[in-house]
């Protein structure tokens, strides 16, 4: 059962951790965006529920599969474009400018957390981000507004504008490879932690779900913060089933 308002002492346990902690990493999931609306993929409801997720090789290999992810991009825009960092995300920003956390370990690419005022050398996106597309031949940043434009207007599939290549959004898709810069940065990252945090999420996408695993074998005190039980439940050192941002906020002291 998920509990709004956690009870105190819960509160006051977690942060007792947090005054505690030289360094603090967070977990980021789902649950944390959805607290600003931003619709979840999983969940039942969620929106793979409604469209079957394109393959990456599918992507690669059929214009019409490339149109179709495109129309849904566009489609689904209006659900991430009015969303706006909340209670959780901000006190995450409070720990990580006070030099408490030293990075944001996140499955999410919707960017709230580089938009609630988290460099960007902070976060580290396993997921890829939703907010700019890529070249996959160059690797070159394209933004979506021109893209969006031509897309509209006729469906005209974006190219790269330096190779020709093909352009996707800068997310990681299934049956795509997972970033291998970020893998390693988020494995330091965890290694060096006493003090990690998982913000709402399910603990069920592997590789990324093993990172709070690997940093209580190594020592590091661990926190899961979700509103639904996860398998790694019994291994942490607080659980609580509630909402991130009244919980976080009142542990960090942000509104």
């Amino acid at each position: 059962m998920v509990e709004p308002f956690p009870d105190r002492r819960r509160v006051e346990a977690l942060q007792r951790l947090i005054d505690d902690a030289r360094r603090i990493v967070f977990f980021t999931g789902a649950g944390i965006s959805t607290e600003s609306g931003i619709p979840d993929f999983r969940s039942p409801g969620g929106l793979w529920t409604k469209y079957q997720p394109i393959d990456f090789q599918d992507f690669v290999r059929s214009e019409e599969m490339r149109r179709e992810s495109w129309r849904r991009k566009f489609a689904m825009e209006s659900s991430f474009s009015a969303a706006e960092p909340n209670r959780g995300h901000r006190a995450v920003e409070k720990l990580v400018r006070a030099g408490k956390a030293s990075a944001v370990i996140t499955q999410n690419v919707d960017g709230l957390h580089q938009a609630s005022g988290v460099p960007d050398d902070k976060v580290i996106e396993l997921h890829g981000n939703s907010t700019y597309a890529k070249c996959l031949d160059c690797g070159a940043r394209h933004e979506l507004d021109p893209i969006r434009e031509a897309f509209l207007k006729d469906e005209t599939l974006p190219a790269c504008t330096f190779c020709a290549g093909v352009v996707k959004t800068a997310t990681i898709s299934f049956g795509q490879s997972m970033p291998v810069d970020e893998m390693r940065r988020a494995e330091q990252e965890t290694l060096a932690a006493d003090l990690f945090i998982v913000l709402g999420s399910s603990l069920v996408v592997y590789p990324a779900a093993g990172f709070p695993r690997i940093a209580q074998q190594n020592g590091a005190g661990l926190v899961i913060l979700n509103r639904e039980p996860t398998d790694q439940d019994p291994i942490a050192d607080l659980v609580m089933h509630a909402e991130i941002g009244p919980t976080l906020g009142d542990a960090v002291g942000v509104n």
